[in-house]
C-alpha cells in the first residue's frame, strides 16, 4: 500500500494549476517548518542518546566529505551552460541538503517497518555548510570579488533551519529517551500530520514556480531529473563503506540526493550576490523536490535493496 504523505504535495499543486486560491497562512507555514526542524532533531538526538553509535563521528565525517564533493562533481556540469557565479550557485543548492525530503523519506521507511541508525539526522545538519563553503571556494576563484566569510559562516551555522536542527539534536542527546518521553504526544504523534500539512503547502509552492520553469531551458530541467539518482548512487557507495544499514543507506542517498530551497538561497544571496537566485530555487523546488519526492524515494529504496 502507497505511503499517503507525498501525495499531499501532488494535492498542493493540482490545487494552484486548478487556481482554487487555496493557500496556507503565512504564520502556520512558519510554526510547521519550525516544529518539523526541531521534530526532526529531537527524535534524532533522542535515538543517537539511546544507541551510542560507535561509529557516530566516523560518518559525520563522511556526510561532510560528501557535502563538500558534491558541488565539485556538479559544478563542472552547470559551468559548462551558465556563468561561474551561477553554476556555484546551483552547485550550493545540490550540495545542500532538503531535510523536508529527508523527513518524508523518513516516515516512509518508519511505515514499512525498515529500520535506521538514529544519528542520520545529525549528518543532515552537518551536510549544510561544507556544500556552501565549497560553492562560494568555486564562485570567487578565477572570479571577481571576496566574499564576506563572517557574514556567510553567521548565516550558514545561525541559519534557521540549521539551528533548530542542531538545537533539536543537542537537546534529544542530553534528554535521553526518559527525559523527552512526555514530549513524544506532541513532537511524535503528530509529526506524520504536520508533515503532510507542510507538503500541501509545498505543493502550492512549486507550482507556482513553473513559469520560471520554462525560462530556465531544457537542460536545467534535464539536470534536475538526471542528477538526484546519480548523486543518491555516490550516496549509496558512501553508505555501504561506512557500512549503514539499509535504511540508513536509503537517507544518506536521499541526501546526496536532495537540494537546499531553504539555507542555501539565503547563504548564496550573501555569499554569490551576483547569481541569479531563480535558477537555483527552481531547480531544487520545482525539479528536484517533487522527482524525490514521487519518484526518487522508492527508487532508491529499491537500489538500496538491490545493489
Amino acid at each position: 500500500m502507497p505511503d499517503a504523505v507525498p501525495f499531499f504535495f501532488a494535492l498542493g499543486a493540482l490545487a494552484h494549476l486548478c487556481r482554487s486560491g487555496l493557500r496556507l497562512p503565512a504564520p502556520l507555514y512558519e510554526t510547521l517548518s519550525i516544529y518539523l526542524l526541531l521534530a526532526i532533531g529531537l527524535k534524532g538526538g533522542v535515538e543517537i542518546a539511546a544507541s551510542s553509535h560507535p561509529a557516530l563521528w566516523r560518518d559525520a565525517l563522511g556526510a561532510i566529505l560528501l557535502g563538500a564533493l558534491i558541488p565539485l562533481l556538479v559544478f563542472p556540469l552547470f559551468r559548462w551552460r551558465f556563468p561561474r557565479a551561477d553554476a556555484a550557485s546551483l552547485a550550493a543548492h545540490f550540495g545542500s541538503v532538503s531535510i523536508v525530503t529527508f523527513a518524508v523519506a523518513s516516515a516512509i521507511l518508519h511505515q514499512r517497518g525498515v529500520e535506521f541508525e538514529g544519528h542520520l539526522v545529525l549528518l543532515a545538519a552537518l551536510m549544510e555548510a561544507p556544500a556552501l563553503i565549497v560553492a562560494t571556494l568555486l564562485a570567487r576563484l578565477g572570479g571577481e570579488g571576496k566574499p564576506a566569510w563572517g557574514r556567510l559562516f553567521h548565516e550558514v551555522l545561525a541559519n534557521k533551519s540549521v539551528l533548530l536542527l542542531l538545537g533539536g539534536i543537542a537537546i534529544g542527546w542530553v534528554a535521553g529517551p526518559q527525559g523527552a518521553a512526555p514530549l513524544a504526544p506532541l513532537f511524535v504523534d503528530l509529526f506524520k500530520g504536520a508533515l503532510c500539512l507542510f507538503l500541501l503547502e509545498m505543493g502550492l509552492v512549486a507550482a507556482s514556480q513553473l513559469p520560471e520553469l520554462k525560462k530556465s531551458g531544457r537542460f536545467l530541467v534535464a539536470c534536475g531529473l538526471a542528477l538526484p539518482p546519480l548523486l543518491a548512487l555516490v550516496g549509496l557507495g558512501l553508505a555501504r563503506i561506512l557500512g549503514l544499514s539499509l535504511g540508513g543507506s536509503v537517507l544518506l542517498m536521499v541526501l546526496a540526493s536532495s537540494a537546499s530551497y531553504i539555507a542555501a538561497p539565503t547563504a548564496m544571496r550573501l555569499a554569490v550576490p551576483e547569481a541569479n537566485p531563480a535558477l537555483g530555487i527552481t531547480a531544487a523546488l520545482a525539479i528536484v523536490f517533487p522527482f524525490n519526492l514521487l519518484l526518487g524515494i522508492p527508487l532508491y529504496i529499491w537500489l538500496a535493496g538491490a545493489l
